[in-house]
């Protein structure tokens, strides 16, 4: 389980940084950056925060109406278009770059999810599967999937078929069937070979 020993041992203000969406065939991508106050933390975030996807969707959308009520909290995104235009990775760490500065506050050191790090006005320690390390990344992580996830359902109104309320734009097979029965929507990500295969000449 994740706890507070990465923060401590960095002292200051640090905050967690983490991502979802990179995967997905469609989407934008989101991070959320969180600064826990150590001394606000209910039981409830010390006890059963974890990697996002080690929780059930019930517990995750729980922790994250909690997160934001000690934590200070930051969400970034980048969309379709810029994912297309930039890369993956690239886009990614511009997410992240995005939900520090909307923290509105600063940090003395930042905890970030992988093994890349993005531009930030502090010290960075990158921390490989850091979402089952850091508590403070694995709230960063409940609160961005919980976003997304939610995006990604309202999106599904729009546009059934491909069931994104259920798969959150994955390739499985229910969202690789639509595809290429219904071909892609403005909300697909151009540049993944699934779906570019399936683009008009």
């Amino acid at each position: 389980m994740p706890d507070l020993s990465l923060e401590i041992q960095l002292g200051g203000i640090v905050c967690g940084i983490d991502e979802v969406g990179r995967g997905p065939l469609c989407g934008p991508v989101v991070a959320a950056a969180v600064i826990l106050d150590p001394a606000r933390l209910p039981r409830r975030l010390l006890e059963r925060l974890d990697d996002s996807k080690a929780l059930s969707k019930r517990l995750r959308e729980e922790l994250a109406d909690l997160v934001p009520q000690t934590a200070v909290v930051g969400f970034g995104e980048c969309s379709v278009a810029e994912i297309d235009r930039l890369n993956i990775l690239k886009a990614t760490l511009l997410a992240m770059r995005r939900a520090y500065d909307a923290m509105g506050r600063a940090a003395d050191h930042a905890l970030v999810d992988g093994n890349r790090p993005p531009d930030l006005p502090c010290p960075v320690r990158c921390v490989v599967k850091g979402d089952s390390l850091s508590l403070s990344i694995a709230a960063a992580s409940v609160v961005a999937k919980v976003r997304r996830d939610a995006m990604m359902a309202e999106l599904a109104l729009a546009y059934p078929g491909y069931g994104w309320e259920r798969n959150a734009g994955y390739g499985t097979a229910e969202h690789l069937d639509a595809l290429k029965r219904l071909g892609p929507t403005p909300h697909h990500r151009r540049s993944f070979a699934p779906v570019a295969q399936y683009m008009p000449l």
